[in-house]
């Protein structure tokens, strides 16, 4: 057996980390094999005026705060992938295949293993009704990503959870059907999950990604007992995720980058009562931000605390696998790419569109203590909701705009399984030393690589 020469070094490296991780004049030692770099950018529309708003069309006259993207590259010296995150209402097919495109020519980071993430903001522009600041958006990516790709350094991971207060389920059933009812007995996901990046040299991380479960929709239409905003905001606004991303910036002195990730929010929505609710005003915003924002504040702090920096790996492997699957759908099948991205015992697996709370609680249940689980809805597509079989029986909002069968579950619980099978690497196929299995594997990854999942819109 060949030993790369790295390897006893880097365990050297690790037990000295390991054996005094603790903070000394605001450092602390890092060791690790997994490089990162981040930047986020501003893709704001130069003219709002001229915007249309999609999630809850509306026209809106001013901007009251930026739509921003970021970008996180990873290496861990043999495979690169990257994470991008905007403040969109979805990760449309077409400009997902374009930001691919783009951001593997100018950093080198596979298109196969890029990750498009969006937070779901219903206060922010369509990609197809705005084609010029399409344009822009791909253009921005591309130049986040060569700026990521330039401030690469040695860094490992911290994990945390705490929770929020402000989501709240949506449906309720009454007399065998569903309706659109606040409720507060419904089923729920309050965690909020945070890794942070470091590099050791100071307690400021380089990255923050968050990951929280609700709509981003407290700037919606209103109604009479919403005043003074009965038609919505009048603005452009990034909704509580881009609230919080700048609360946890302040905290850190504009000295990191945050990230956002959104769960299975498909019946999770803003605790607003009214009919059925209200739209947000400030003070509403600023309690969600916050609520999350500090959330994210005391779970970033706590990870840096010499027992928890004890906890961190030293070895972050990178593997990804992804795969387009037809779902059964209402009008014919739905191409729909599913993916596995693991970085060290951190396993995202991410869905095109609006999974219902419940598939979060069933994947992680299937996944259990085999890697940290984070479920990513609206991402490398925007197929739309993507209901429970349970759902369908009694209807409601959820199932009934869905393009997909209520078989469409089974499907993706079961191929999400397989891909992280793949990934996670503890089934016997993905970590065979077989000659004919690593010849295999070898000849699989090369195609993978070679044929980017693409879904045609």
């Amino acid at each position: 057996m060949q030993i790369h020469p790295a390897l006893p070094l880097l365990a050297l490296l690790a037990f000295f980390s390991l054996a005094h991780a603790q903070v000394i004049d605001g450092q602390f030692p890092v060791a690790s094999n997994l490089k990162a770099g981040v930047a986020k950018i501003d893709i704001t529309p130069t003219d709002t005026t001229a915007i249309k708003i999609v999630g809850h069309v509306r026209q809106v006259s001013s901007v009251r705060d930026p739509l921003r993207a970021g970008v996180l590259i990873l290496d861990d010296g043999e495979t690169k992938a990257a994470i991008v995150t905007m403040d969109t209402i979805g990760a449309w097919e077409d400009m997902v295949k374009l930001a691919r495109q783009n951001i593997e020519q100018e950093t080198g980071v596979p298109a196969a293993n890029i990750m498009v993430c969006a937070s779901h903001n219903h206060s922010g522009p369509g990609y197809v009704e705005n084609l010029r600041w399409a344009s822009e958006l791909i253009k921005k990516l591309t130049a986040a990503a060569k700026e990521a790709a330039g401030n690469m350094r040695t860094v490992n991971i911290g994990y945390g959870e705490d929770h929020i207060g402000f989501g709240i389920n949506r449906r309720k059933t009454i007399d065998g059907r569903a309706v659109v009812r606040l409720n507060s007995e419904g089923l729920n996901d309050p965690r909020v999950k945070v890794l942070r990046f470091d590099d050791g040299k100071s307690l400021t991380p380089v990255a923050v990604i968050m990951h929280a479960v609700c709509h981003p929709c407290f700037f919606t239409w209103g109604d009479k007992g919403s005043q003074p905003y009965p038609k919505g905001y009048p603005k452009m606004t990034a909704d509580f995720p881009g609230e919080a991303q700048t609360f946890v910036e302040s905290v850190y002195d504009q000295k990191t980058s945050v990230m956002f990730m959104q769960g299975c929010a498909g019946d999770i929505r803003p605790n607003l009562p009214g009919y059925p609710y209200r739209c947000a005003d400030e003070a509403d915003i600023q309690w969600a931000g916050r609520d999350l924002g500090g959330a994210v504040a005391r779970a970033a702090a706590l990870s840096v605390t010499r027992e928890q920096l004890r906890k961190r790996a030293s070895f972050y492997q990178i593997r990804v696998a992804s795969e387009v699957v037809d779902l059964p759908g209402k009008e014919g099948p739905v191409p729909s790419e599913l993916m596995a991205m693991k970085v060290g015992p951190f396993l995202f697996l991410t869905i095109p569109g609006e999974p219902m709370v419940e598939y979060s609680f069933k994947l992680e249940k299937a996944i259990a203590d085999r890697a940290t689980p984070i479920i990513v809805g609206y991402s490398n597509g925007n197929i739309g909701y993507i209901a429970t079989e349970d759902a369908y029986k009694v209807g409601g909002y959820e199932p009934n705009m869905s393009k997909l069968k209520p078989e469409a579950e089974a499907i993706i619980l079961k191929q999400l399984g397989v891909l992280a099978d793949r990934v996670v690497g503890d089934v016997f196929e993905s970590f065979s030393k077989h000659p004919k299995d690593l010849v295999k594997r070898a000849a699989e990854e090369k195609t993978r690589l070679q044929s980017v999942p693409t879904v045609k819109p």
